[in-house]
Parts: C-alpha cells; sequence; structure tokens
C-alpha cells in the first residue's frame, strides 16, 4: 500500500495530530516508512523540529521491544528443552527395566525417544525462523529511521541550494 499523504498517515497510525505519535506508533512509522510517497514522508519530518531525537527514539524503541522478545523466546526454548529432556529420563528408565518389556514395548519406548528429538529439532527451526523475522523487523525499523534522516537532510540540503541559486553564480 502506498500512501500519498499526510492525512492517510495519521489514518493509519490513528492520530489526530503529529504530537499524538507515541513510542509505539514511532516504530510503526518506521515500518510504514518504505511504503510513504517522499513528498509526504518529507513534509511530517519537516514537522518534527528535533528529528535526531525522533530516530534514536525508534531505534531504541525498536532494539527494547527485539531484546525483550529474543529474552521471552529464549526461556520458552529453555523450558520446552527441559520438558523433553525429562520425559526422554523418564523413558529412558523404562528402557532399563528389560525384565518387564517385550521387544514391541522397547521398540514403542524408542520410537517416543526419537519422537523428542523430532520435536525438539522442529522447535529449534521453528526460533531460527523467529529470530530471523525478530532480526529483519528490527533492520528494517533502524534503516526507517536511518532513511528518514538522509530524507531530511537531503530536504534541507536540496530547500537551502534552491533559496540561493545567485549566490552560487555571484561566486
Amino acid at each position: 500500500m502506498g500512501y500519498k499523504s499526510e492525512a492517510e498517515i495519521k489514518q493509519a497510525l490513528g492520530i489526530d495530530s503529529w504530537r499524538n505519535l507515541s513510542k509505539d506508533k514511532m516504530i510503526r512509522f518506521a515500518a510504514m516508512m518504505p511504503d510513504m510517497g517522499t513528498e509526504a514522508a518529507l513534509k511530517i519530518i519537516e514537522q518534527f523540529p528535533s528529528f535526531k531525537e525522533f530516530a534514536t527514539d525508534v531505534v531504541n524503541a525498536l532494539e527494547k521491544s527485539f531484546d525483550s522478545a529474543v529474552s521471552a523466546n529464549k526461556q520458552s526454548q529453555e523450558h520446552f528443552h527441559q520438558a523433553l529432556q525429562h520425559i526422554r529420563e523418564i523413558l529412558q528408565g523404562q528402557l532399563e527395566r528389560e525384565e518387564y518389556q517385550s521387544w514391541e514395548e522397547r521398540k514403542y519406548i524408542l520410537d517416543l525417544i526419537m519422537e523428542t528429538g523430532r520435536l525438539e529439532s522442529l522447535k529449534d527451526s521453528e526460533n531460527k525462523r523467529f529470530l530471523s523475522v525478530a532480526l529483519k523487523t528490527l533492520a528494517a525499523g533502524g534503516v526507517g529511521a536511518l532513511v528518514l534522516g538522509v530524507a531530511f537532510i537531503g530536504g534541507k540540503v536540496m530547500a537551502e541550494s534552491k533559496d540561493s541559486p545567485e549566490d552560487s553564480l555571484d561566486a
């Protein structure tokens, strides 16, 4: 979706004024940057007197969200792996009781142990996908903030050069 006007962007963010731009909405704003028209983005940036602080806040908020998500994910991973390890220990204990088991029962227990390994592998792949998406989101937000900064500085330089074309000819 391409946002062509400031009003469309405000509506998408659910705000009436740029003063209502919370840190959460800043992150959404940065993520929307690639879908914004250049003129709309520059008009919005011009309304931020301290753009550097805004960009820094966006990156800091993204980093905090990323750290929080990674920490929660790590704890979840550890609990999952501990649970599977506990199940394997119980099954191993059952395997050691040879006198009560037929070959079919032993094979069934071995299959259950193999299933825990398969589940652990699936969880590891899921975790890697999660981290990849989280890192890409953080990178996109950081790049969005940098793009805003470059656009802001570029816009100011272009505006200043348009204001004084005669000065450069007089020299």
